[in-house]
This record gives structure tokens, sequence and C-alpha cells, in this order.
């Protein structure tokens, strides 16, 4: 190996690497196309310019060089006044014209700067009256500016002190990784906090600027914080921090609106999670309350709005299915998960947030389940019928289960799928059917085997539910689009029902009812 001049060993440089490579590696190649492959790859004009300037660059480095003059503005503008007082020639009249350009100037000032390092922040000189007697403190300092600092404090009920409650994800506090909840305050910028409450010290945060020093007594443990897996939300209501009285630190509170997508920073805190707008180029956090917390506080709300002495009565929609249950001879009218026990919690359900996550649909991936909703009599069986009359190789729909007997002009899997009562007992209390109802003492429903039958023939299933279903089909296996029919005026819609008849269900071809308009 070569010796430098001052004996020092000295590895070999990369390009030279770059040109050994191929006839080093050839007698391990076995096919002569993966030879020529790299060489074509590795003698690529581009790449060889790209090392050599990586290697020039890396020689720079190591040679530490040292700025001539840290005075160059200076000195460029002692030239120009020097030339005003010399002869006047065309030369001359350039150089001033250039010397005058303020790109020049300003380029001579970066220079300047650079050359002088006076980009390092200036920090105070560390504390010398710290008591050796005194708990193991940590001495921080960090450099602030308009940016707050990301970090919620709190008094400890039992001790008294400053404590440390929340980092927020992606502000200056997280990022230092020096600072930790469960840290207790001691003292900001030499000021003790013992005897301040939260407020107060918040304040003298908010109008120091430069460098703070803080004296902190580390908490029991100092892990670096957990990062969580990505989680996002779509936020199903409004929020406004200033005007949430609950929230811990209004200033560290994130606004939002109905249907902004959050990004979960972090859900140590069972109340107030972290949380950023998805896309936003600040990667601070800031406080939203949590699913739980959020649920309970509407739920309160709503219920400070009953009139607790007046009886309260809860009308359940009626079954609408493509085999309708006839209103007159109705018995039972559930869906899937439903009991007696939660039909009134899906009317108190409080929406808060919805998971999601990004989706584009593959090359040969399946179709997705497409379900119509809308009110009774709007058309959605006739939207169906001529989707599958428009194109039958890309949509169907599900054939539904019953517990009646087969007749004799139909065909298993084709009207219905016929099963046994006690089948489709068991099949509804496994949660296998989206809807289902009994009518003349047979069961009628819609399974989520059936969705997935269609959806294996990779063909667009079409469903229609009633509303408070939706929830149950929107996992990630189904990830169904949601269309609302929209009816359209009354005067339309009675001039297009007015010699129309609904047709209760497949069973019951001559019950009918009118288009009735009702007042709820």
């Amino acid at each position: 190996m070569p010796a430098l001049a001052n004996g020092a060993s000295q590895e070999p440089v990369l390009f030279e690497l770059l040109a050994a490579l191929p006839s080093q590696l050839q007698p391990h190649l076995s096919h002569p196309e993966d030879n020529a492959f790299l060489r074509g790859v590795l003698g690529e004009k581009g790449l060889r310019s790209l090392v050599k300037i990586h290697e020039r660059l890396k020689n720079f480095e190591a040679s530490k060089p040292i700025p001539v003059l840290d005075t160059t503005a200076a000195l460029a503008r002692e030239l120009s006044v020097d030339l005003e007082e010399k002869s006047v020639s065309g030369d001359v009249q350039e150089l001033l014209k250039l010397l005058d350009k303020p790109h020049l100037k300003s380029l001579l000032l970066v220079h300047d700067t650079v050359a002088k390092k006076g980009y390092d922040p200036e920090l105070p000189p560390l504390p010398d009256d710290i008591d050796d007697n005194e708990d193991s403190v940590k001495i921080i300092r960090l450099v602030k500016n308009k940016e707050p600092l990301g970090a919620t404090i709190r008094r400890d009920d039992h001790t008294g002190a400053i404590i440390v409650a929340r980092i927020m994800r992606g502000g200056a506090a997280d990022r230092s990784g020096l600072i930790h909840p469960g840290d207790e305050l001691k003292e900001v910028n030499g000021i003790p906090v013992e005897d301040k409450k939260p407020e107060e010290i918040i304040h003298i945060l908010a109008q120091s600027q430069g460098a703070i020093t803080f004296k902190v007594v580390p908490g029991v443990t100092e892990d670096g914080p957990v990062r969580e897996p990505k989680v996002f939300l779509k936020a199903l209501f409004d929020y406004d921090p200033s005007e949430d009285r609950a929230i811990p630190c209004m200033e560290a509170g994130l606004a939002f609106k109905k249907g902004s997508i959050l990004q979960i920073m972090s859900q140590e805190d069972a109340t107030w999670w972290q949380a950023k707008h998805e896309g936003d180029a600040n990667s601070r956090a800031g406080l939203i309350p949590s699913k739980q917390f959020q649920e309970r506080s509407d739920m309160h709300s709503e219920l400070c709005k009953f009139n607790f002495m007046k009886p309260v009565s809860f009308i359940i929609s009626g079954f609408r299915k493509s085999f309708r249950l006839s209103r007159r001879d109705k018995k039972t009218n559930k869906s899937m998960y439903e009991s007696k026990k939660s039909e009134m919690y899906d009317m108190a359900d409080v929406p808060t947030y919805e998971e999601v996550a990004p989706y584009r649909r593959q090359r040969g991936a399946k179709h997705r389940l497409v379900v119509l909703v809308g009110p009774t009599g709007v058309g959605l069986n006739e939207l169906k019928r001529k989707l599958l009359i428009s194109d039958p190789q890309h949509y169907s729909v599900t054939i539904p289960h019953t517990s009646r007997a087969k007749r004799t002009h139909e065909t298993d899997g084709v009207e219905y799928h016929f099963i046994s009562r006690h089948l489709f007992e068991t099949d509804i209390h496994n949660s296998k059917f989206i809807e289902y109802g009994e009518y003349k003492g047979n069961y009628y429903g819609t399974s989520l085997d059936s969705v997935r039958s269609v959806l294996s023939k990779n063909k667009v299933c079409l469903l229609d539910v009633q509303p408070h279903t939706i929830k149950h089909l929107r996992t990630a296996e189904m990830k169904p689009f949601v269309v609302f029919v929209k009816p359209p005026t009354i005067d339309r819609l009675r001039e297009t029902r007015k010699s129309a008849k609904i047709i209760s269900s497949k069973d019951d071809k001559g019950s009918a009812k009118s288009f009735t308009v009702r007042n709820d």
C-alpha cells in the first residue's frame, strides 16, 4: 500500500475501487451478461463524475480550509470609495457597477458570516451557584424562536411541584430530546417556579426569546418516546380549542373542521391525544380530545337537553330491504349486532372520529362494495335494476337467505338461499347477517357471505341497507362506497309516484301502499 509523504497510510480511493471492481468480481459472475451489465453500470460517465466530485469534496473537508478574510464586505466598500477618486475609465466604471449590485453585496455578507461562524447561537454560561446537596438536576438550554416549546406543565396535587405533563410530538422540546414527561421543573431563566402557578410560568416562557435555561429534576425514567404507528382519523365534528374549557392548555390545542384528516402522533394520554393535520409541513403536534373523552362530553351535553319529566319515545325505522316486510304484518325488525340493549345505544351513537387509511386500488384487485342509502320510496331498487341491466357483467346483487320452504318454481341460490330455521338462528347468533327480519314465521336476511360471494367474482356488489347498518360494513375488508340517494322535491316525488305502488315483499305481492307524505 503506498505511503504518504508524512508516513501515514492511505486507503485506495473510491474512484480506483470503482475502476477495479469489474475485474475483481469477474470470477464470481457465472453469466457473461452479468459481467457486461456490471461493466456498463460502473463505467457510466455520470457515475464516474459523481465519484470524482465526492472525492474532491472529501479532500477539501479533510484539509480544514480556513477563510483568508472575514471582512470582504467592508473591503469591497473601501475599494469602491478609492475607485471613485481615480480617473474615470470604462473598466473602473464597470467594476464600480459590479461592486454596487445587491446580489454581490449579499454574497459578501454571507461569506463574512460563515467565515466568522456567526450563525452559531450564543448561549449564556452555565450557572455556578448550583447547590451540591440538592437533588440531581439537569441544566437544559433551548434556543427559542417564535415557535412554542411544545410542552405542557401541571402542579402535582400531593407535592405541589411543577411537573412536565406532556411533550408535544414534533415540537422544539421533543426534537431536543432533553425534556421528558415527569421531569420536575425548578427554574426558568434563573427564576424559581415552586411558588408560581402554571399560568404564570407559561407567561414567562411566552415572553422569553432566544436561549431559555431550564433547571429540572429528571423523572424516574427517561426512556425515549415510543413512536407509535401512523394512525389517520377523519373528524366527524368541528373543534375549536379556544371554546373548550376542559383543555389543559388552550395554546397547545389543534383546531379542525368536520371532514379534516388528522394524523395521530400520540395516544399515550387517554384523555388528550396529540395530532396534526395530514400533509401539514409543520411537524409539531397539537392537543385534541380523545375519542372516549369526546363521546362522554357529547353524551353529557345531549342528556342535559332531555326533559326527564316527560316521557321519551324512540321510533325504530321500518325494515327496508329488497324483500320488504309488510308494515301491517311486521313482527320483528332487526339488523346485525342489534339487541334490545344495543338499539338505544345505536340511536345514541356520538360521531367523533373515523379511522381512515390512504387507498389506491391495485390492478387486478377486487371491486369494492357499493352501499345505497336513501329514504323509503326514493327508488333504490329501480336504481339497482337499471345498473344491472346496463352492465350485468360488472354489477351484481346479493341473494338473500330465508328459513321458509322452497316452492316448486324456485331454485336454491337463485331467488333465495334456503336454510333451516335452526341454522338461520345460529347464523344470527354468530353475527353473520347484515340485516334480517321475521315475516309470517319465517326469517329473511342478507348475509356477509353473500356479499363476499359477489365480490369474489370480481363484480361490483350493489346493496341497500338501513343507515344504522352502515357502520358495521365500513371495515378494512369491505371498504364500501356509501352513496346517499337524495330524493326529489315533495311535488316531484308525488308526481312520479302518483300511480305507483310499493310492493312490500316477494311473499306479499298483493299488499301495496300508495304514496303519502308524513310530517314527523
